[in-house]
């Protein structure tokens, strides 16, 4: 999944109902703390994988990987990342919308210290912060695989392995339910794959680049190659 340029850049659509973007809400659009909600909360559920190359042993990977003290809030950038207790942070993820409305999430997370190779991050409460309109469940877990084969450049290589299982619970204001249940599903679910593979790229990018500048490892770009991305086909909204 090698990110360029355009991943740093609002997500553009041809769709009128369906945005992402990191500037300010227009005055005229409702966003989920206006609008009033009602009925049960509508359901996205979407799995993803992903593999990210660093250029040096497992063991020199995992060091940086746990002091994430050191990297975290700086390649989250341009997401706000406030540390929460020892290991979490608060993290706005930035503005998006659909339907003529926007909301911008901020969801606890914390990474948890490593367990035999394996880092896995959840979803905790943020203190004092209630989601407006919605729920996110974030579960997911990175591996490190050294690999034996020999890159062109003679290091080692190790991938960091991820998936993710994500569940996104909206209250949906009275205007938005009465559209079609079909048209909510989709573009929810189109909405929730674009955030989630943007915001992979670029975070993937940007720890790349600062686990070789930080580490001094050889980082061999004319050969990194385009990132394994996927998701399973998402589960059908309901309410």
């Amino acid at each position: 999944m090698q990110a360029n340029s355009a991943d740093h850049q609002p997500i553009e659509n041809s769709n009128p109902i369906l945005s992402v973007t990191s500037g300010l809400v227009d005055g005229n659009v409702p966003t989920m703390e206006e609008s009033a909600y009602h009925a049960e909360p509508t359901c996205f559920h979407g799995y993803y994988k992903g593999c990210m190359d660093m250029y040096a042993d497992a063991e020199t990977v995992a060091k940086y990987l746990d002091v994430h003290h050191g990297w975290f809030r700086r390649c989250a950038h341009p997401m706000k990342a406030e540390p929460l207790g020892e290991n979490g942070y608060a993290l706005t993820i930035g503005r998006f919308g659909s339907f003529g409305y926007e909301v911008e999430p901020k969801i606890g997370l914390d990474l948890l210290p490593q367990d035999q190779g394996v880092y896995r991050i959840k979803t905790i409460p943020v203190p004092g912060y209630e989601a407006p309109g919605y729920d996110v469940d974030f579960q997911a877990a990175l591996e490190l695989i050294e690999s034996n084969t020999e890159t062109a450049t003679t290091v080692k290589l190790t991938q960091v392995v991820w998936e993710l299982n994500l569940e996104v619970a909206v209250q949906f204001p009275r205007f938005i339910q009465a559209l079609p249940k079909s048209l909510v599903q989709t573009t929810g679910d189109r909405l929730l794959n674009q955030i989630v593979r943007q915001v992979s790229r670029c975070l993937t990018h940007k720890v790349q680049e600062d686990f070789h500048s930080s580490t001094n490892a050889p980082f061999a770009k004319k050969t990194r190659r385009k990132y394994p991305w996927s998701r399973s086909q998402n589960l059908s909204a309901h309410n």
